[in-house]
């Protein structure tokens, strides 16, 4: 069974950064994509980006492209987030995941096991 411990939210200011790490276990590289979505209060749940495990393929929203990173670090099976550049736009709720399915979830297509951790907030201040 896949779990994730998301961490590393924050306050921070317009044109700031944060990185947010979410621990994972149970993984298994040759099948799972990992990423990241964001909620804000009464919109939308909306995908920011994922990366693929078994060939490196990565994919990020048109509203993250160029400040946003997402990594995996095998060594401590550990999905980063960096963000820079951030926006007031950016604050939300941001959520660590993963599929089974070659990043469909985050193309809105269900797959039949799909792991979220628990949220973390990011507030950016103008």
């Amino acid at each position: 069974e896949v779990q994730l411990q998301a961490s590393g939210g924050g306050l921070v200011q317009a044109g700031g950064a944060l990185r947010l790490a979410c621990a994972a276990s149970g993984l298994r590289s040759d099948i799972a994509t990992v990423g990241w979505f964001r909620q804000i209060p009464g919109k939308g749940r909306e995908a920011i980006s994922y990366f693929t495990l078994s060939d490196g393929t990565l994919w990020y929203a048109d509203s993250v492209k160029g400040r946003f990173t997402t990594s995996y670090d095998n060594a401590d099976n550990t999905i980063y987030l960096q963000m820079n550049s951030l926006k007031p736009e950016d604050t939300a709720v941001y959520y660590c995941a993963v599929d089974i399915c070659y990043g469909s979830i985050w193309h809105d297509i269900p797959c039949v096991n799909d792991y979220w951790g628990q949220g973390t907030q990011v507030t950016v201040s103008s």
